[in-house]
């Protein structure tokens, strides 16, 4: 059964990875992340019981390898990007990553999150599938951009921030495990430890007198599913060509023989590591497949819904052609406005978006910008000028007198009859602008500020100003008479009088008033009432 899941879940990276898609769902995987000679290489060929993988120097994965092992009676090898071709060097098989690794990602040692998709048949493997990520660095090598630390930690955590994968942390005994890089992503996406699988290494170059039993006991840095330790092969066992299974024979006796870890000998080494990961990844695939089924099915029946719109559509027919464009850009236009509006099924939660990026930068941004502009209307105006000549080009209608007259006389005469609308949306774009109340500005005092500053305005006046005078016109002066008479009036701040004429002698009254001046746009209106007159 275990077996039957894991095999289904390689079927359907393969499937996905011809696509060149994963059709927005996580398959449960196991991805292997640690830093730089912290024995990943190693863990992966002991379980493989081959030598296949690129070594050397700096960065030597480059590109995600997605190892699928199988059970099988032969062995041999297959690249999916080769279907068909059967490897049965090891060498080679080693020789094809490096040379799909470049044809992709160059020979500067860049990297690329395109995965190379390797399956390995082999009566001495477990079936399991591992995703070996590039190895964390801090110094660009070569060719290397200044920011390949950030790229390599973008790609692992583009990779073990999904729900559905497993993390195998590798970090060598013989440092800090504090500061181990592996265990620092991990603890990223996986605060509580319960997708993480701690894998330590070099248990056999420890200080002489220190071990690591606090570790793989999970008693220091606690994880839910456990550290296992493994001793890999030294360097010069690799240039040495020690055969991998001589050295799973010298695992197993150092565990056995060492006191600290001899009480958990059996729960140590390459073996159980393989038993462990293909348990947990069994497990994990039936936990997680009730879901994975749900969204898988949901995404065929949209699928076939889309299939089903174009059952009969016939490539040759232009009706067909033209109205697939019209449903594309309409659909487009939908999307593009509820992004907009912020009103679409996807709502990012990490920084803003769509229409309030838009708003944030209109509010925020833009005016700041604005006063930063240097503005200099001779030079806008040679500008504009220039502009104008330019777009005439060769073209001169100075060969054709009465064409030029005639042209001349259509355009002024357009340019009048369109001169006067211009001027009325000028204005009105003015008076918008104008009654439109920024409670921002400085010189907005508000409701409740406006009587004191009112009182402190009419406190600095200067004696009892005149504000009008003038000929005022009143009508109906007696009831028997009719008609309407001219006075002259002299309106203060503090009295309205009117007289006979302007000579100002003869006053016929004078009273203290109240004055309450409205301001409404451009217009003016003085509204006055007496405190002792009805």
């Amino acid at each position: 059964m275990g077996s039957g899941l894991i095999e289904l879940v390689n079927r359907l990276q393969d499937a996905f990875a011809a696509l060149g898609q994963s059709c927005l769902l996580e398959l449960p995987q196991i991805a292997v992340v640690g830093g730089q000679s912290a024995g990943k290489s190693s863990v992966l060929e002991n379980c493989v019981s081959r030598d296949f993988l690129p070594r050397g120097s700096g960065i030597v994965t480059r590109r995600p390898l997605v190892l699928q092992l199988v059970t099988a009676k032969t062995e041999y090898a297959e690249f999916l990007h080769c279907k068909g071709r059967k490897f049965t060097d090891f060498d080679e098989v080693r020789q094809e990553i490096e040379a799909e690794t470049d044809r992709v990602t160059g020979l500067n040692k860049g990297i690329s999150s395109i995965p190379i998709n390797l399956r390995v048949y082999s009566p001495h493997v477990l079936s399991l599938t591992l995703v070996d990520l590039p190895g964390i660095t801090k110094v660009p090598v070569g060719d290397q951009p200044p920011d390949i630390e950030q790229q390599i930690r973008d790609m692992i955590m583009q990779f073990i921030s999904r729900e559905n994968c497993l993390i195998l942390a590798v970090t060598p005994a013989n440092t800090d495990l504090a500061n181990s890089d592996a265990l620092k992503l991990a603890k990223e996406v996986d605060p509580q430890g319960l997708r993480t699988i701690g894998v330590i290494t070099k248990l056999d170059l420890m200080d002489e007198g220190t071990d690591a039993t606090e570790i793989l006991e999970n008693k220091l840095l606690p994880l839910r599913r456990g550290y296992i330790g493994v001793v890999n092969r030294s360097q010069k066992d690799i240039d040495g060509k020690k055969d991998i299974k001589a050295a799973m024979l010298a695992e197993r006796k150092f565990f056995l023989s060492h006191p600290a870890y001899r009480h958990m000998a059996d729960r140590m080494g390459t073996p159980y590591l393989q038993k462990v990961l293909n348990q947990q990844l069994t497990n994990h695939i039936r936990d997680t497949l009730p879901a994975f089924r749900s969204k898988l099915q949901s995404q065929l029946l949209s699928i076939e819904h889309e299939v089903e719109v174009y059952k009969n559509f016939k490539p040759e027919d232009p009706t067909r052609k033209t109205k697939a464009l019209l449903q594309m850009v309409q659909q487009f236009s939908v999307d593009f406005e509820k992004r907009i509006e912020g009103s679409g099924d996807q709502v990012d939660t990490l920084e803003l978006s769509g229409g309030a990026k838009i708003n944030r930068i209109f509010h925020e941004r833009f005016p700041f910008e604005l006063v930063k502009m240097e503005f200099n209307e001779k030079e806008l105006r040679r500008e504009i000028s220039y502009a104008i000549k330019n777009i005439h080009g060769i073209r001169q209608l100075a060969t054709y007198p009465r064409l030029c007259e005639e042209t001349e006389r259509i355009v002024a005469g357009h340019i009048r009859d369109r001169e006067e609308k211009t001027k009325e949306q000028v204005l009105l774009l003015i008076d918008i602008q104008v009654s439109y109340i920024n409670t921002n500005h400085e010189d907005f005092i508000g409701f409740a500020n406006a009587q004191q500053r009112s009182s402190q305005v009419n406190k600095s006046a200067v004696g009892n100003q005149v504000i009008r005078k003038g000929w005022l016109t009143i009508n109906n002066i007696g009831i028997m008479k009719g008609g309407s008479k001219e006075y002259w009036f002299v309106l203060t701040a503090e009295s309205l009088s009117w007289y006979k004429d302007d000579e100002v002698k003869t006053q016929f009254l004078s009273s203290n008033v109240k004055i309450l001046t409205l301001f409404i746009l451009n217009l003016h209106l003085v509204c006055i009432f007496s405190c002792n007159l009805i």
